[in-house]
């Protein structure tokens, strides 16, 4: 079986995130995925090496991608021109949606057409997610299937390199923030926080990883630069992701967290990677991280409430037996509830039953 998944935007974000994992999980299923992609932002090193990837904008290119490979289904994550794209290429076979944007109003657009090509399901990653789906589209079924993470590929690691970056600083605990620098992923509420904390203590050193092409990344340079924190903010902006456990097992090694500051998400993978890795997570409570992030596993704030943020960074970095419980509390949530094992399954045989129902 041969699917193909069509998603406007190659990043280093989550969805490409979570599709690596399923594509290497679908082998097992002997389901073959491929990518097509209509814009590079830096995400191919994370696709290049599991899946064949095409990236063009051109129609005609695109026609005979379609045409040429015979899917078995084709998924369409978030991409409003796909719907014609299939139309055009006479495409029939089974089609899902995948409704990842967790903004009501930038995800609208992406779905309100749907009904032109038939899907046979919505695939979403929370239930938060469903619900905002349901918003805006009805009669058709709507599934949850969380992202899913290879946890022996996740996990604690009790060594790491000494030659590679980042480098452990001495006698410091890390705060890892993960994500692109944009207005979404809120790096001016990441500024705020890490400099009220930084006139507190001289214990920390913040991680910013990732942003290498975001699009407000000169913004986000000139205020950290403009607030002096570029001694206490070391700025990462590639990481490969197959680099990302030994990264998140420094963190924990120091006896630090991540820091989320979003302002919204319809999933979260940088929390189940950190969690697998067995770095408590401090984020908003809101969206759907509660689904992902508790008080076993990190500490929920409120929304914009930096002085919040601050106490619960502090709550789990000085207590070190709760740092424990936290650390293993976190790893054993993702194992139970989010590991690729359990998630994978669930789309692959969703999947099966779709193309099976389709051929006869």
């Amino acid at each position: 079986m041969k699917i193909l998944v069509i998603w406007r935007l190659l990043t280093v974000g989550g969805v490409n995130a979570g599709w690596r994992n399923r594509a290497i999980h679908f082998k097992k299923y002997g389901i073959e995925t491929e990518f097509l992609y209509s814009k590079d932002l830096g995400g191919l090193h994370i696709m290049s090496d599991i899946a064949n990837v095409y990236l063009t904008k051109n129609k005609q290119e695109i026609n005979e991608i379609i045409q040429s490979n015979y899917y078995d289904a084709i998924i369409i994550v978030d991409t409003k021109d796909a719907y014609q794209w299939i139309i055009q290429a006479n495409y029939t076979g089974p089609i899902i949606i995948e409704a990842r944007t967790p903004e009501i109003l930038k995800l609208k657009p992406h779905i309100e057409r749907i009904h032109d090509v038939k899907p046979k399901v919505i695939v979403v990653p929370s239930e938060h997610q469903k619900r905002l789906v349901s918003i805006l589209i009805d009669k058709i079924p709507i599934k949850v299937i969380n992202n899913g993470i290879d946890t022996s590929f996740f996990q604690p690691l009790s060594s790491y390199s000494t030659e590679q970056e980042p480098f452990l600083p001495e006698n410091k605990k890390v705060i890892g923030w993960i994500g692109r620098v944009d207005k979404r992923k809120n790096w001016r509420l990441f500024l705020k926080i890490a400099q009220r904390i930084l006139k507190e203590r001289d214990d920390l050193e913040f991680w910013l990883i990732g942003g290498a092409k975001s699009v407000q990344k000169e913004k986000f340079t000139a205020q950290w630069q403009a607030l002096d924190l570029t001694k206490n903010i070391k700025w990462f902006p590639v990481i490969p992701y197959q680099q990302m456990p030994e990264v998140y097992s420094k963190i924990r090694i120091s006896g630090g967290c991540t820091l989320a500051t979003t302002k919204g998400e319809s999933f979260g993978n940088t929390f189940i990677e950190a969690m697998a890795c067995g770095v408590p997570v401090v984020a908003p409570h809101h969206s759907a991280i509660p689904e992902i992030v508790d008080r076993k596993t990190g500490y929920l704030y409120e929304e914009e409430n930096s002085k919040d943020a601050i106490k619960g960074i502090s709550s789990i970095l000085d207590d070190t037996t709760s740092y424990l419980t936290k650390s293993y509390s976190a790893r054993e949530k993702v194992t139970e509830q989010f590991s690729i094992s359990i998630c994978g399954d669930y789309y692959a045989e969703l999947i099966q039953t779709i193309v099976k129902e389709a051929n006869e």
